[in-house]
């Protein structure tokens, strides 16, 4: 499912929406809606009722999608598990498994680049002493690709990301709640005892009662994450400041430690929680940001890893943001082509009277 394209996409929204009783009978917004005929304003009463039972269906719609999506998630997860077994080093594909012919590649290297290119592997081969175990580093290279995972990631996290095996993403259960579980698998470490951290997505298929005209399909509403058993001293989520203190009677000095959070992506798994009473601008923003995030990982990295650690499906993102700038830039220039048409005028010619210019 394209994030970008697929309208049952699940939205994240963070805040909470103003109490509208019976909104969707309430047509204020519709100019001069009173001014209609009583009879007439009858039957777009009607009209607003057939639309809340239109939006009912949808949600049951949505609903199902949701289990062909659990349905479809056990036939991926054959050729998932295989994906872990090469990237860990687990299973060593076989020469069959490993045939690509990519047309793209040959012909933008001629074939003197070729065979450089081919003399620089072997080099390359015969210098390394170790054979590397599976694809070193494979999701932590993804991070660094991905901006909005990029921007999460500070350097006392990389050690630790070394250790990322997989990360993989769970459907609920028939019968239960809508959501979807990010399941990150490592290997044992340092760093934590927990052998996978996970993120719960919890998500809402059905209007607002308030107001059910805004469903527009299932919505991220809350997230939950995990506790972390790090090791003594391997916390990256805090640091520790040292501080002095002077006894007021004595005189004498005493060093205090001090532990005050600081920026890491494990901070992912202790995210900000939706308020009943509402809230500020900033972390309604993070909220918002920390659902797209979990519908990035469940909708493009997950089933396409491969491609972002070779780059490729970010070369396809950038293509979808520079084909909506141009369509925004054709606009403008259209505007800005009309402008000059209305003050268009022959230098050659006379120029307008003075009058004209006044108006």
């Amino acid at each position: 499912m394209d994030k970008k394209n697929e309208k049952g996409e699940a939205r994240g929204k963070g805040g909470t929406k103003p109490d509208k009783p019976e909104a969707f009978l309430q047509v204020e917004r519709v100019p001069n809606f009173n001014l209609l005929p009583k009879n007439v304003k009858r039957r777009v009463y009607a009209l607003k009722r057939l639309q809340l039972q239109s939006g009912n269906i949808e949600a049951k719609f949505y609903e199902e999608v949701h289990e062909l999506e659990r349905k479809y998630a056990g036939l991926y997860q054959p050729i998932l598990d295989k994906r872990r077994e090469i990237v860990t080093g687990a299973v060593e594909p076989t020469d069959e498994e490993c045939e690509w012919h990519s047309d793209k590649e040959e012909d933008e290297l001629a074939d003197d680049l070729q065979k450089k290119a081919a003399l620089e592997e072997k080099q390359a081969d015969s210098a390394s002493a170790v054979d590397p175990k599976g694809i070193p580093d494979f999701w932590l290279t993804i991070f660094k690709h991905v901006d909005m995972l990029g921007e999460m990631l500070q350097e006392h996290d990389e050690p630790i990301l070394k250790h990322l095996q997989d990360v993989t993403v769970k459907f609920s259960e028939p019968g239960q709640p809508m959501s979807f579980t990010l399941e990150f698998h490592f290997e044992p470490n340092s760093y934590f005892s927990n052998t996978v951290l996970t993120k719960v997505y919890k998500m809402k298929s059905e209007p607002d009662a308030a107001d059910p005209f805004s469903f527009e399909g299932p919505e991220i509403v809350d997230c939950e994450g995990c506790k972390i058993d790090w090791h003594k001293g391997k916390d990256v989520t805090v640091k520790i400041v040292k501080k002095k203190q002077k006894h007021k009677g004595r005189g004498t000095i005493r060093t205090v430690s001090k532990e005050i959070p600081q920026d890491s992506f494990f901070n992912f798994f202790n995210p900000v929680k939706a308020s009943p009473d509402g809230m500020d601008e900033d972390l309604d923003f993070t909220l918002a940001t920390d659902f797209e995030i979990g519908h990035f990982f469940r909708e493009r990295v997950i089933p396409r890893a491969v491609l972002y650690f070779t780059g490729e499906a970010l070369e396809d993102d950038e293509s979808f943001e520079e084909e909506d700038l141009e369509e925004g830039e054709e606009e403008d220039l259209d505007e800005e082509g009309e402008e000059e048409e209305e003050g268009d005028f022959d230098p050659t010619k006379d120029p307008p009277p003075a009058e004209c210019k006044q108006q």
